[in-house]
């Protein structure tokens, strides 16, 4: 075994050890029980009471979701138009200009959303003012957002019967002080030590070994780019994202990053069981998401280390590897570990250009993204999995002729109707909107509104394909990342995504935290002879199968479209 395969094998093991421990600490700070970061209670108490706040009073899951979705909106117009303004506004000693109203309504629906789907260039698109008090803002309230959205959802299978689900301004709060800002001033501090910017100074120059001036853009870059991790929202300072020197600086930070946007989201699913006192149901879940990451993962690492036939025929050697996007100080590797775990999760960050991935690993990306639900997002991965655990529930509940219950609750018509409606969701804005935008690529090229579709492409044909249905399939899967040889800065791809970034974000937030609200008012039936457990093994090989079956039927044809079809006519 090379020293790059340990290198990603200790890096999940890590993940994994630190996330055991941090699972069981925001069980008991969400529960209320005495921890060690009590003493920042006066802070928060200051926070609410400045805010007139009460933090104590309790909220059913109508009133969380409308204060959820309240605050949100507010962010969405504040940020609207200092991205419009932002060349009026100080700190920009670059002289970056203001967006246009289109590129201004995507970029902040994408940052509220917690995707940061960027359709600019970090470093020229937005002024420092921008990056910390717009940008870096949302990374850190938007991924607190879905933390809190998870903890109502772990409220109501708490207790037996309820309709008090704690206060959404709590848990809010909370998932800043006592983790996402903690840990990013962690993250930031090794990040700096490695050499990732930290001041506030412009543009610096040098002269390169060729004799070239070369302007290398700077900012306090470090904070930004570990909150971006940890709160699995990916926007990079830099354009290049994380696969830029200064926002990556050597592998030590590549491994920081990489267990900084998977530590949180596995944390959530121990931090479910131990909150709920279900132990076993969390690590069935824990189990069925690792498999499902590692079915996408081994391919991926097949298929970069196997290296590009289409080379192969030049005569080049490719004992490392596919390196094409690459970057050397990573390797194939690392890069393939950083794919999908990135897609997975929906970070969307970048150690590589996925365009230039093999067909097959922009499969498993794209798979990844489409399912959603493999560790997933902060807090919102929990509640993806959550609907396909109720459709697998409701067919179990028919396969052995029971009323379908989960935790000691029915799950009835309206439950199931709920979860249908956002299992399809999914579907319906991916291949809506691909298929639209295949459409307008055929046959608008000249319409001014498409901005010349027929510039959208530099790889027309299949990939062509992959690089449309990419950059749908990661706005709704809040994701970010993209195959970027599409050119995206335009009127249609700013508009169609931002829609697209809003319901994949919103929707399913509101539609787990629903059925978990309904369910958890009902009277509470105590376990039988009869009962379908929900924490064995076979349930959640059946969890698995729906997971497995529901994707396939809704995605297969369009990937067959695009990267299998790609894959087939390489290695032809």
């Amino acid at each position: 075994m090379n020293t790059e395969l340990l290198g990603i094998i200790a890096t999940y093991l890590l993940t994994v050890i630190l996330a055991i421990p941090l699972g069981i600490y925001l069980s008991k700070v969400f529960a209320g029980e005495k921890v060690w970061t009590d003493f920042l209670k006066p802070l928060e108490n200051g926070i609410f009471k400045l805010s007139g706040i009460n933090s104590k009073e309790q909220m059913n899951w109508k009133q969380h979701m409308k204060a959820l979705l309240t605050i949100n909106l507010v962010w969405l117009v504040y940020g609207f138009f200092v991205l419009l303004q932002q060349d009026k506004l100080p700190l920009n000693p670059d002289g970056n200009p203001g967006m246009t109203p289109d590129l201004a309504f995507n970029t902040i629906i994408s940052f509220v959303v917690n995707c940061n789907l960027q359709h600019y260039s970090g470093e020229s698109g937005v002024s420092y003012l921008t990056q910390h008090f717009v940008l870096m803002f949302l990374q850190f309230v938007s991924a607190a957002t879905g933390i809190a959205a998870a903890v109502v959802f772990f409220k109501a299978f708490r207790d037996k019967t309820t309709t008090a689900l704690g206060n959404f301004w709590d848990f809010f709060v909370k998932s800043i002080t006592r983790l996402l800002l903690p840990l990013s001033v962690l993250v930031a501090v090794v990040l700096a030590f490695n050499g990732t910017p930290t001041s506030y100074e412009g543009k610096d120059q040098f002269i390169s070994l060729q004799g070239d001036t070369v302007h290398v853009s700077r900012g306090p870059a470090a904070g930004f780019i570990a909150i971006k991790h940890l709160g699995t929202n990916g926007g990079g300072w830099f354009g290049a994202n994380s696969a830029h020197p200064l926002e990556n600086p050597s592998y030590l930070s590549n491994m920081v990053e990489m267990i900084s946007q998977v530590i949180i989201p596995i944390a959530m699913v121990i931090a479910f069981g131990y909150f709920i006192r279900r132990k076993k149901l969390a690590w069935m879940i824990f189990g069925v998401m690792t498999i499902g990451m590692f079915l996408l993962l081994l391919p991926t690492l097949s298929s970069e280390l196997g290296g590009n036939p289409a080379i192969a025929k030049m005569g080049v050697s490719q004992t490392t590897g596919a390196m094409e996007g690459k970057e050397v100080r990573f390797g194939p590797t690392a890069s393939a570990y950083w794919s999908t775990v990135t897609t997975i999760i929906s970070t969307g960050s970048v150690n590589s250009m996925h365009d230039s991935g093999m067909p097959l690993t922009g499969l498993w990306q794209l798979l990844g993204m489409m399912i959603n639900s493999f560790y997933g997002g902060c807090g919102v991965g929990v509640l993806n999995y959550f609907i396909y655990l109720i459709i697998a529930v409701f067919i179990s509940g028919l396969m052995v002729g029971r009323t379908p219950e989960f935790l000691g609750h029915k799950v009835e018509a309206r439950e199931v109707k709920i979860a249908a409606l956002i299992t399809l969701l999914s579907p319906f804005l991916i291949l809506a909107g691909t298929a639209i935008a295949a459409y307008v690529f055929t046959n608008h090229s000249g319409a001014a509104w498409a901005v010349q579709p027929k510039t959208w492409l530099n790889n027309p044909g299949f990939h062509g394909f992959s690089e449309m249905l990419y950059e749908m399939t990661s706005s709704n899967a809040n994701n970010g990342s993209g195959f970027e040889g599409l050119g995206d800065n335009n009127v249609f791809w700013n508009v169609s995504t931002g829609f697209v970034l809003l319901l994949g974000r919103f929707l399913p937030i509101i539609g787990p935290v629903a059925i978990a609200g309904l369910l958890g008012a009902k009277k509470f039936i105590p376990e039988s002879a009869g009962t379908l457990k929900t924490d064995t093994m076979t349930f959640s090989l059946m969890t698995f199968a729906v997971i497995l079956v529901l994707n396939a039927l809704s995605y297969f044809p369009a990937l067959a479209l695009g990267p299998l079809a790609e894959y087939f006519t390489l290695f032809k």
